[in-house]
């Protein structure tokens, strides 16, 4: 086990899964904890990454920056994702192995496995088959990080481990309707259709300042226009709609991650002294989209229609991991889906 003043580095520190790790990591009495804002710390910049690793020697780091996003942003950004994730942890894992650090743990996502693989699935179906279509830029470059972890170990005998999160979601998260996973999007659609039927202008305009620009269309949808300003108005002739609309079917199954769970894994992983390997994180349980909408929508307390855009894709039609590697180890997510759900969603409020 490492001291209590060992120096630890978060990378991403910022993020969803960087921040709860620093949450983490301060409530289990460590306080030597490096934090660099991009501002600080370019990490698409090699020059810059290896001269503060080289100058810091952190005795552990956590790889959680990375550059994220739902379906719509995946499909995208294809370029920008397989690019900057790329670099970023070749640069992390690289600069790490030169400046002596011994201990990593590299963050993946589950997107790593095949679309059609078996159910639930364990971390020795990685590559086993063709990936999900619409995010295999970001889980291409997110198994080179894995097997970047791998043959260092092998090559140099460096303590790299790699876990494979499923969906997460928590405080922090992004709530951008262009970038959003699935979860957050549903929350603030939720929130944003609850204050429509309220008529509340002053909630909806904080909502944009605070969390990006409403669609047209979902403005349309809250009885809202813009003026010539740019600025959202209530609309005269428009009504609040008692729906809120979910990209695809409602029928692909996925299980869903408290972010601070996650957090609770990786020191699980740093404080047990594990050294190799790939574990799946996650519950072992799933929900469809519609049942995840319904409990959204139970949360936030907007009694409406859910309405299912088939137009848009549903993506992989289940992901469940298999934690049985982890469990044997001793670690197990703990709480409800709804209780985290509204854990977040009071986040979100304040």
């Amino acid at each position: 086990m490492l001291p209590k003043d060992a120096k630890i580095y978060v990378a991403g520190h910022r993020g969803m899964v960087g921040s709860a790790i620093v949450r983490s990591l301060q409530f289990h009495g460590y306080g030597n904890i490096l934090r660099r804002t991009r501002q600080e710390l370019d990490l698409l910049d090699q020059t810059a990454v290896f001269e503060f690793l080289k100058a810091e020697r952190p005795d552990y780091l956590f790889m959680a920056a990375a550059v994220v996003g739902g379906i719509h942003a995946n499909d995208t950004l294809r370029g920008q994702f397989i690019y900057e994730n790329l670099t970023i942890q070749t640069n992390m894992i690289h600069g790490a192995w030169m400046s002596g650090t011994q201990r990593l743990c590299f963050l993946g996502s589950s997107c790593i496995y095949p679309r059609d693989c078996p159910q639930p699935i364990r971390e020795d179906y990685l590559l086993g088959g063709p990936l999900e279509p619409s995010n295999d830029a970001y889980a291409i470059a997110k198994i080179a990080g894995v097997k970047m972890c791998e043959s260092y170990n092998r090559q140099y005998g460096t303590e790299y481990v790699s876990l494979m999160p499923t969906n997460l979601y928590g405080p922090n998260d992004t709530y951008d309707l262009n970038r959003s996973h699935v979860l957050p999007a549903l929350l603030r659609k939720a929130h944003l259709a609850k204050l429509g039927l309220e008529r509340n202008l002053s909630g909806i305009r904080a909502d944009e300042a605070r969390h990006g620009r409403i669609p047209d269309a979902l403005l349309t949808d809250l009885g809202c226009e813009r003026d010539t300003l740019g600025q959202i108005a209530l609309s005269d002739s428009l009504a609040p709609q008692t729906r809120i609309v979910v990209w695809g079917s409602g029928q692909p199954m996925r299980e869903f991650l408290y972010v601070d769970d996650m957090a609770d894994a990786c020191i699980f992983i740093m404080e047990n002294g594990i050294k190799h390997g790939i574990y799946n994180v996650g519950t072992g349980v799933d929900v469809t989209i519609r049942e995840l909408a319904s409990i959204v929508m139970d949360v936030v307390g907007f009694k409406g229609e859910i309405v299912f855009d088939s137009t848009k894709p549903d993506g992989t039609p289940r992901k469940l991991l298999d934690v049985s590697r982890l469990a044997d180890l001793g670690w197990f997510a703990t709480g409800t889906l709804k209780q985290a759900v509204a854990l977040t969603y009071k986040h979100f409020t304040d």
